[in-house]
């Protein structure tokens, strides 16, 4: 399956944006999501449809902002159910590439959510890719801090065990979490190693997040999938 973004996790980052407050350009907001304006234009008419009055300027310069709507009291939910929650709809959206209820689930999930955990699901969102049915097992607390330090710039530190039962400190700036032939795997620039990486989450142990903040290294292959299944992605696996 494509491990391309999806409709909903794209609409979800649109929300994320609009909802930091003022008039976006379109061309703006078609830069920060990496997609062209009209795609902005039917993403922006989605969430009108799921009741988010979402207010465009018309004519040259376009421009997008969210009006303030009714205040909904927040789910009692810990940010590792919500982690869950938003790589569960994602998990499902690629079962089920044409379902709009799991999709629209996804995006109304944010009109419940205090700040923070708004926060939380959108860095999951963002950084949860799905390449095929899985059938593995996952921390959604390794899920959660990996999400927010992509969404943050930061690096992460952790203890590591590789295939061969080589144990290892890595600090790495982490860049996707996917799942691949039945396990959940970490693609990341190995600082000290100073290349790209692959690891194994389940082999992750006291994983934390480093202060200060990175400029991130240019990934390099076009996709995700092209990375994975090339020679330079399968020599990388530690």
């Amino acid at each position: 399956m494509s491990g391309m973004e999806t409709p909903s996790t794209r609409t979800l980052r649109l929300l994320s944006l609009l909802q930091a407050g003022g008039t976006w350009p379109a061309a703006t907001l078609a830069q920060r999501l990496g997609v062209g304006e009209r795609t902005v234009r039917r993403d922006a008419h989605r969430l009108r449809e799921l009741g988010y009055d979402v207010h465009a300027r018309p004519g040259p310069g376009a421009g997008y902002r969210l009006r303030p709507g009714v205040r909904i009291p927040p789910l009692l939910f810990t940010e590792d159910e919500v982690s869950a929650i938003v790589a569960g709809l994602a998990v499902l959206e690629s079962w089920i590439p044409n379902d709009q209820a799991v999709a629209a689930a996804l995006i109304k999930l944010d009109q419940v959510l205090p700040r923070k955990l708004r926060q939380r699901a959108a860095a999951t969102a963002l950084t949860t890719q799905v390449l095929q049915r899985p059938t593995a097992v996952i921390d959604w607390a390794v899920v959660g801090v990996l999400a927010d330090a992509v969404a943050t710039g930061s690096r992460v530190g952790f203890h590591y065990t590789d295939r061969h039962a080589r144990e290892s400190v890595r600090t790495v700036e982490p860049f996707r979490h996917v799942l691949q032939r039945e396990r959940w795997y970490l693609v990341a620039f190995d600082i000290d190693r100073d290349d790209w990486r692959l690891f194994c989450l389940d082999r992750m142990q006291d994983l934390r997040t480093l202060p200060g903040t990175f400029r991130p290294h240019a990934f390099p292959a076009a996709s995700l999938e092209q990375w994975l299944t090339s020679d330079f992605g399968n020599e990388q696996r530690s």
